[in-house]
């Protein structure tokens, strides 16, 4: 997927809903179930970076709201402190495919 292959700056010049969607996508392609865990487990650390401080912790109890809050992590602020996972993520793996 040519789309998905941008390189260095050109990643930074990306929204945080591009960076989403291309790592996600990539994701799929690669059927890459630990990018996903690691996403899941640095929303609540992202939710803290911006002021959040309370959702910091991982709690299983509150599994249904990690994965809503995952189905908008290319959004806002939470997204905004995601950038830097999307962008390693893109960076090493994009450049194969």
């Amino acid at each position: 997927m040519s789309d998905v292959t941008p390189e260095g700056a050109e990643l930074d010049e990306l929204s945080t809903r591009e960076l989403h969607e291309r790592a996600m996508n990539l994701a799929r392609e690669r059927h890459d179930v630990g990018f996903v865990w690691d996403l899941l487990r640095a929303i609540p650390a992202a939710a803290a970076a911006t002021g959040e401080v309370g959702r910091a912790e991982f709690d299983l109890f509150h599994g249904l709201s990690l994965l809503e809050e995952f189905t908008h992590a290319g959004e806002g602020e939470v997204g905004d402190a995601l950038r830097p996972l999307y962008i390693e993520y893109l960076a090493e793996h994009a450049k194969g495919t």
